[in-house]
């Protein structure tokens, strides 16, 4: 993605959209009480705080650790690099083109290698960053992470982040908008 525009990475929200096995299907339905004469329409949505591209919280894993209202806006906000694996550079904020099938992203050993170069965001293009064990060791170490990111149209390289879940009270999770706009070249 070229120029200087902030261009939108979260997966839209939709009826038969992929989810994780077990979660609760993604609804939503339209009052149309215009066409009834209201005075307006009102959708009602159905959904798992996981669906889509969303943030986990360390309580997604952590028992009484910290709840979605908790998570530093400042790590959800600044300088991210979109690489890929499997050797991604170090960054504050790093957005991985995971380029594999399935629904988790990293192995427990790549997610040992990625808090060694101290890493306080991860986000990733899949449904889930890894399995139990990946996520106890990102949320333990104190990494905010990111799932279910269109990383499609986003080439390697700097980029300003902003990434805000929904402040679902005492949640674990909660989904979010995510967007990026390219650091110019120096």
């Amino acid at each position: 993605m070229s120029g200087n525009h902030w261009f939108d990475i979260s997966r839209p929200l939709r009826k038969g959209m992929p989810q994780w096995p077990g979660d609760p299907p993604f609804d939503s339905w339209l009052s149309a009480a215009l066409a009834r004469g209201d005075e307006a329409n009102v959708t009602t949505v159905t959904l798992c705080a996981h669906t889509g591209t969303h943030v986990d919280a360390p309580l997604h894993y952590l028992p009484g650790a910290a709840a979605v209202e908790a998570l530093p806006l400042d790590v959800l906000i600044g300088p991210a690099t979109v690489a890929s694996l499997p050797n991604p550079p170090a960054a504050e904020r790093l957005l991985l083109k995971v380029h594999t099938s399935g629904e988790d992203a990293l192995t427990p050993e790549q997610a040992q290698s990625l808090l060694k170069t101290g890493v306080k965001l991860l986000g990733v293009d899949r449904l889930s960053v890894g399995n139990a064990e990946v996520h106890r060791l990102l949320l333990q170490a104190g990494v905010v992470i990111v799932e279910g990111l269109d990383l499609s149209a986003a080439e390697p390289g700097e980029y300003d982040f902003v990434c805000l879940p929904i402040k679902l009270e005492s949640a674990d999770g909660a989904p979010a908008r995510a967007v990026l706009r390219r650091k110019p070249a120096v």
